[in-house]
């Protein structure tokens, strides 16, 4: 990742109903969820969650997948995998073994834990 995608994704997570929004994607796993059900649960109204999940699309930070009139999102757990791995990739001068462990994106973990 480069730097002008990170701040991208960075300058898209730095609102609070968009990290909201963020949040319950990963917290939906690899499932995702329907604009509508996003809505229900953060009690949004839908025009502002269009506008949010825009911006997180712009970012790359959100997947979309049409089917038939309704679009299932998705958090992009390569792309988050990709930011943390710009913030930290010179963690401690390099010297990996002087660094906490980070943990990964695991997209399966959050899918099973329902």
């Amino acid at each position: 990742m480069d730097t002008n995608r990170a701040v991208a994704a960075l300058s898209a997570l730095a609102q609070t109903s968009r990290l909201a929004v963020f949040q319950a994607l990963v917290a939906a796993g690899t499932d995702g969820a329907l604009p509508s059900e996003i809505a229900q649960t953060l009690d949004i109204p839908a025009n502002t969650l269009s506008f949010h999940l825009k911006t997180l699309l712009h970012a790359e930070l959100v997947t979309a997948e049409p089917s038939g009139r309704r679009i299932r999102y998705r958090a992009n757990f390569a792309r988050v995998q990709g930011l943390v791995d710009f913030l930290t990739k010179n963690c401690c001068g390099g010297d990996l073994s002087q660094c906490a462990p980070v943990s990964g994106c695991a997209p399966n973990a959050t899918a099973g834990a329902r």
